[in-house]
């Protein structure tokens, strides 16, 4: 068995935009762009990022929702990039999405009972009477009362509604889940009680979790990796620990920054952003975030391959000198150039 359950390798992910009377291809929104990763069995990896930078299109590639314009995804060993959805039909018991909106994600003229028990039928798995006792299982599982089994969506708050759609992800007993800002839409004060049930049943079945978010305290709580997106590339790639202590990349430094701090009256360093993120229809010729800080070094990254280099071990940058201390920058260089 391989150790990484995930790669993702080279992957893109360009939405195509059409005009004119024959409706020709005019241009592309290029939403995930050379973008390599992988995720080791029961393993967390965070990825973060602002709104917009790709975050939910890499996932939904991940789960095969989207097909890639190119590069590869390889899920425990196999090759599921341009799969047809038979030949997906398997490997789909092993992969799941927990989505932002609980109340978008659960069919509402579905009662708890059918929205569960889909992922039963359409596997051909049990019988009725042995579904509906996984059913109710997996709703004891998730911290939901008995009679939940036959309400529907609407009758309950949104933190039980995540749960339904907790339980409807794990009823398959996958391998992986994409969980795409599943707690971002919920109470602060539910937020921590959705987070802690996610990581008691990764402990109990082994799961690994794609953990999207744009919250990195959230992240850090739950993460034992964290990737860093920008723009559709990932920007920096390390141990959760090394991200929060000892970030490389400024674009990292300002998202850290923005945590706020459990005592309202301690000071802290923040990093404003300057200007507006560049459009991914015509994403800037060399470093993004370059140009978005208008850095004075910006137009020496034109063409200059910014690939992540892997700064200290298992802590990988974007070799970016907008973006890196002088000594870092340095480094990264010597490293690129063995």
């Amino acid at each position: 068995m391989s150790e990484n359950l995930l790669e993702i390798n080279n992957l893109k992910m360009h939405f195509p935009i059409t005009g004119g009377v024959m409706l020709k291809q005019v241009a592309a929104v290029k939403a995930v762009d050379d973008v390599s990763l992988f995720i080791r069995h029961g393993e967390t990896l965070g990825l973060v990022g602002e709104s917009g930078c790709g975050k939910s299109t890499l996932g939904k590639c991940a789960v095969r929702l989207n097909t890639p314009t190119s590069g590869q995804v390889i899920f425990d060993g196999q090759d599921i990039t341009y799969a047809q959805t038979s030949e997906l039909r398997n490997t789909r018991r092993n992969m799941q999405m927990i989505f932002q909106d609980p109340a978008e994600s659960l069919d509402p003229r579905m009662s708890v009972r059918a929205i569960i028990d889909e992922a039963f039928a359409v596997q051909k798995i049990g019988t009725r009477k042995e579904r509906n006792e996984k059913v109710a299982y997996l709703l004891d599982r998730v911290g939901l009362p008995s009679q939940a089994i036959d309400k529907f969506p609407f009758e309950f708050s949104g933190g039980q509604r995540q749960r339904i759609g907790i339980a409807r992800a794990i009823a398959l007993k996958p391998k992986l889940i994409i969980a795409d800002e599943p707690v971002s839409a919920l109470d602060v004060s539910v937020q921590s009680q959705v987070l802690n049930l996610m990581m008691e049943l990764q402990r109990e079945m082994n799961l690994a979790y794609l953990f999207i978010a744009h919250d990195l305290a959230v992240v850090k709580h739950i993460s034992d990796r964290v990737a860093v997106m920008y723009l559709g590339k990932i920007v920096e790639l390390a141990d959760a620990d090394a991200i929060y202590k000892n970030p490389k990349h400024a674009y990292t430094k300002a998202l850290l920054s923005a945590i706020p701090l459990p005592d309202p009256t301690a000071q802290k360093d923040r990093v404003i952003l300057e200007g507006d993120v560049p459009s991914p229809i015509n994403p800037p010729a060399g470093s993004a975030f370059g140009d978005r800080i208008n850095h004075p070094r910006y137009e020496e990254t034109i063409g200059m391959d910014l690939s992540l280099v892997e700064i200290e071990k298992d802590h990988w940058v974007a070799a970016d000198p907008c973006c890196l201390s002088a000594e870092d920058y340095t480094k990264a260089c010597g490293l690129a150039s063995k």
